[in-house]
């Protein structure tokens, strides 16, 4: 009973902050006034609390553009999570744009929608990406491709790590004369539930693995609460016109799943 009085008042919550701040963020970003990533972080800042979901920072968002932040990907919740620290948007998958709800609020925070199995798409949307990374916008790749069930990091695509390359000869880049991007590797862990230590079995309980419905993962989530996850930001890479992106997205990768390890084997 407690449970379900729980989601419905969450429910209910994110309701009235919807209504309130979908049209100041429509205002916003065709204005400009307030800043398009206040009302975003603003909102998954008072989500994530309803969530119950604490989260421990170490590092921070480096503060050189174009920057590009590349992160490992567990759950739906991981948007939430980074979206109430700093203001950012997100790579997406293209069929995420017709979502209801979720695909509304993902628009409204400024996300570029891809399709990675269509190359003249990939082109034109990867231009696209590389004139907002260009532009001083901070986007976020979670370059595994899809979400694993938080207990390891999976191989990470090299394609989209493109944009670096896009938003180096962008008219934004040549316009700005832009010679480097930076990619910060970001690495997300979920470490306990209701106080406790995960283990291997309780941490998918904030995976949203594949294909699974996203409803009942949403309601679970909300009447279970009380999850704790820390998120660490590594050194930036750079990029430059000389650098190959399949090189830079194991190196990426590499320290992802190394501290992704370290934090699993001794959380805070």
């Amino acid at each position: 009973m407690i449970g379900w009085t729980r989601t419905g008042l969450v429910l209910l919550c994110v309701t009235i902050a919807s209504l309130i701040g979908i049209p100041v963020q429509i205002v916003a970003l065709r204005t400009g006034i307030p800043h398009p990533g206040t009302i975003p972080r603003l909102f998954h800042g008072m989500a994530r609390r309803l969530l119950g979901i604490s989260v421990r920072v170490s590092g921070r968002p480096a503060a050189d553009r174009p920057l590009l932040l590349v992160a490992n990907h567990v759950s739906w919740t991981d948007i939430v999570v980074l979206s109430s620290l700093a203001p950012m948007s997100f790579v997406a998958k293209s069929d995420m744009a017709d979502w209801p709800v979720f695909g509304l609020f993902a628009k409204l925070q400024r996300s570029v929608f891809v399709e990675r199995n269509r190359t003249r798409s990939s082109r034109k949307q990867a231009n696209e990406l590389g004139d907002r990374l260009a532009e001083g916008t901070v986007m976020v790749l979670f370059a595994e491709g899809t979400t694993s069930d938080g207990n390891i990091v999976m191989p990470f695509k090299s394609t989209l790590f493109g944009a670096a390359q896009a938003a180096l000869v962008s008219d934004a880049g040549k316009r700005l004369e832009i010679e480097t991007v930076h990619i910060q590797p970001v690495t997300i862990a979920y470490t306990r539930l209701q106080g406790m230590p995960m283990g291997r079995l309780h941490r998918t309980h904030a995976a949203w693995i594949g294909e699974s419905d996203l409803v009942p993962h949403l309601g679970a989530l909300i009447r279970e609460g009380a999850m704790d996850v820390e998120v660490h930001f590594g050194e930036p890479v750079p990029f430059t016109v000389r650098s190959k992106r399949k090189n830079v997205a194991l190196e990426i990768e590499a320290v992802v799943r190394a501290k992704m390890a370290e934090i699993l084997r001794s959380p805070h």
